[in-house]
């Protein structure tokens, strides 16, 4: 069995019950998420070996976020102890032309104070196949990006394959700060992935013709970004998403692999959305799913944009879909009739 482990934050979400604002909903629907804790969940189901590392506060609603992770079958036992608080964040669902709205309340959460003594990276990477953080942790703190750089160091020393994405939030960080922190992490990173607005946000690398909103998509300036991203780093492979909005309920999704010499490119989904939180995450954990276990490139692009096509339909953070499922959609086998 093919062993991972992800490191990141994992959040206690607080979302308005189904498309409230926040002004007018007098509760809260309550789950936990978090980049790199999707991810690792989405493996687990897919019956891979998942390790999530990360710092939580030594009470309960710290034991409720481990709880979360370990009805999915994720390993916590590298998860650390202590601290004062758990992030929040608010989560206000849009529809049509309402866009979703998302509110943070994470600063001085237990691990972007955790410590690099907190973790035994030695020990957590013995036997490990594969290694993903993303760019939300590094952004947390100038600890979490100490803490995310011991990481990459031991996981690249012991053979472990390194992924990355991007996932620029301008609510955590500028692009000066991400460009500068994350430009010394990519010399570790095996795999890259993002869109067209992290790669123009973290590194300043833009292609002509990228925004998805007008007409059809031009690939060829995704592969160009691609491109760049290689030439500057070393990457083994890019992914790029590639979101089509309509509106804050239909989006066209789809994706671009390029391995340096050719680019792959996805089928494309129109998805109805129910929950986009997470969309990002589980196309990740199918792609490392693909890479990890030997899929053909093209293989591996249909599997992860299957599983996130899937995940648009699911509330909460995880993706809850099973290999199986997510092999009969990119297999084009699937339908909306009743299973029965």
């Amino acid at each position: 069995m093919k062993k991972v482990v992800t490191l990141g934050e994992i959040m206690l979400r607080l979302s308005t019950p189904g498309y409230e604002r926040f002004v007018q909903s007098d509760s809260f629907d309550v789950n936990y998420g978090g980049g790199e804790a999707n991810v690792c969940v989405s493996l687990a189901n897919y019956g891979l070996d998942a390790k999530f590392v990360t710092k939580v506060p030594k009470h309960e609603i710290g034991q409720s976020a481990i709880n979360a992770l370990r009805r999915f079958g994720v390993d916590t036992s590298y998860i650390a102890r202590g601290g004062d608080r758990l992030g929040i964040y608010f989560l206000e669902t849009g529809a049509s032309q309402r866009p979703s709205k998302v509110i943070y309340d994470r600063a001085h959460a237990a691990i972007a104070e955790a410590d690099a003594s907190d973790f035994n990276w030695k020990e957590i990477f013995n036997g490990i196949d594969w290694f993903h953080f993303t760019g939300i942790t590094p952004a947390l703190s100038d600890k979490a990006a100490a803490v995310t750089l011991e990481a990459c160091k031991a996981a690249k020393e012991m053979g472990v394959t390194v992924s990355v994405d991007l996932n620029f939030r301008k609510k955590l960080w500028t692009p000066a700060k991400a460009n500068e922190v994350m430009s010394g992490l990519m010399q570790y990173v095996d795999v890259c992935i993002g869109n067209e607005e992290d790669a123009e946000m973290v590194f300043g690398i833009k292609a002509a013709h990228t925004d998805i909103t007008q007409g059809e998509i031009d690939h060829t300036a995704y592969e160009e970004v691609a491109k760049k991203l290689i030439e500057r780093f070393g990457f083994k492979y890019v992914a790029s998403t590639l979101r089509e909005s309509y509106s804050a309920s239909d989006n066209g999704w789809s994706a671009l692999l390029y391995d340096g010499e050719k680019s792959y490119l996805s089928r494309k989904y129109d998805v109805r959305i129910v929950d986009r939180v997470g969309g990002g995450d589980s196309f990740a954990s199918g792609l490392i799913y693909g890479l990890i276990t030997e899929m053909s490139l093209q293989e591996a692009l249909e599997f992860a944009v299957a599983a996130s096509a899937l995940k648009h339909t699911i509330p909460g953070d995880f993706n809850l879909v099973a290999k199986d499922e997510v092999e009969t959609l990119a297999k084009g086998d699937a339908s909306g009739r009743v299973q029965r």
